[in-house]
């Protein structure tokens, strides 16, 4: 379950703005999908209402969708979940999207948003962290190597399934 935590912090030493980190709110997500629009160039108002219903809304247990504002405005999110001994691991904190406005990177939103996730996961007793993305996407794996993440013993696999 979400709690309710606000933080307040300076993006960078030249910006007196404070960051506010809370759980989503429904009036957040217009603010989400066009951040993700933006740096995926897809807008997907669907799956965003049904991320926000499974994780944002309070119903599933682990689950933490936290926003990043500035001055009120949203720039940046986090998703990720508690799962529970998947393929004989303990329960770890899974974050499966993190993103954060172009216009406001490099302030420190992206680590603070990290940092509060790994505060929720801790709370409930996970000691680690875990996380997917392609192998071609530079600008994520540098700022999640920058966080201190490595690889870790699990080797994703896949196949084509065909039509």
């Amino acid at each position: 379950m979400q709690r309710s935590q606000t933080v307040q912090t300076r993006t960078s030493p030249a910006n007196d703005e404070a960051l506010q980190i809370r759980p989503v709110r429904r009036g957040d997500l217009d603010q989400v999908i066009a951040i993700d629009a933006t740096v995926t160039g897809l807008e997907k108002r669907k799956y965003w209402l049904s991320v926000y219903r499974r994780y944002g809304a309070g119903g599933q247990p682990g689950a933490q969708f936290l926003v990043a504002l500035l001055d009120g405005r949203v720039v940046g999110f986090i998703i990720g979940e508690v799962r529970d001994w998947e393929f004989g691991s303990p329960p770890c904190g899974w974050v499966f999207a993190i993103d954060v406005d172009p216009n406001a990177r490099l302030g420190g939103v992206g680590t603070r948003l990290l940092q509060v996730i790994s505060d929720g996961f801790r709370r409930v007793g996970v000691r680690k962290l875990r996380t997917l993305l392609a192998r071609d996407n530079t600008l994520i794996l540098s700022f999640f190597r920058s966080q201190g993440m490595m690889a870790g013993p699990l080797i994703p696999l896949e196949m084509e399934l065909e039509g």
